[in-house]
């Protein structure tokens, strides 16, 4: 279902690290669409996650398409040497601002700590054909750890009122710099654009205008996003 001949864009995060771009990914990205049609009644909220909006589990067999377009394509950017775990998922982004959690209300990480030995990816496939619906932006912390991640930590235990008060963070869609995080590129959605990036960048979907969202896979904003802990190469 992949493009066998991708061309591949990087573009620099404050210098670091790096997100890279693929343009018309799949060949026929309107099966993936009709698959969220056809399911739609069976995707679900996680919350576990702090997606803004209900996912469907790909199967595994799409999976590891995903997987081994992006082992031949992409590992190499990431300096790994094979995929450990990986998962995929079709994802609605579909809550009003108001109603946004505090960690909803911030950009996120995928994963906080990771083992030394392995590294996590991450990566997002635009299925709408609007882009005004939102593509990803990156930020990095203006504070060190240990400003940064108690207000992280608080974040998932404080309701918007208090979380506001204690550290000053509106509740809504993060789009822009605030006094904890800097933005540092902003990616634009464009229908089969798929772009990849390490998971532990702070990110954020750049929903602009959340008065768009619909809960209808035709209409809303559907991405396809992928995880994967990969093994990080023996140095030299």
């Amino acid at each position: 279902m992949f493009t066998p001949r991708p061309r591949i864009e990087t573009l620099s995060i404050a210098g670091r690290h790096a997100c890279h771009v693929i343009d018309d990914a799949l060949l026929d990205p309107g099966a993936l669409i009709e698959h969220a049609v056809r399911h739609a009644g069976d995707f679900v909220e996680a919350p576990h996650n702090a997606y803004p909006g209900p996912e469907l589990r790909m199967p595994d067999a799409f999976s590891a398409q995903l997987d081994a377009f992006f082992s031949q394509h992409l590992r190499a950017h990431f300096a790994v040497r094979r995929t450990e775990r990986m998962y995929s998922r079709l994802s609605l982004t579909t809550t009003p601002p108001e109603r946004l959690r505090p960690a909803q209300s911030l950009c996120h990480v995928d994963r906080l700590s990771v083992s030394p030995a392995h590294r996590i990816i991450a990566s997002v496939l635009y299925l709408f054909d609007a882009p005004d619906l939102g593509g990803t932006a990156f930020y990095a912390p203006k504070h060190p750890p240990e400003v940064i991640l108690p207000m992280i930590h608080a974040s998932g235990q404080l309701d918007a009122a208090a979380f506001e008060a204690a550290y000053g963070v509106r509740t809504g869609y993060m789009t822009e710099s605030n006094a904890w995080f800097e933005k540092r590129l902003s990616v634009p959605a464009r229908f089969n654009r798929l772009i990849v990036y390490e998971g532990t960048v702070f990110h954020s979907g750049e929903i602009l205008h959340p008065e768009r969202l619909s809960t209808d896979p035709r209409r809303g904003r559907l991405t396809l996003n992928g995880f994967f802990t990969c093994r990080r190469r023996l140095a030299a």
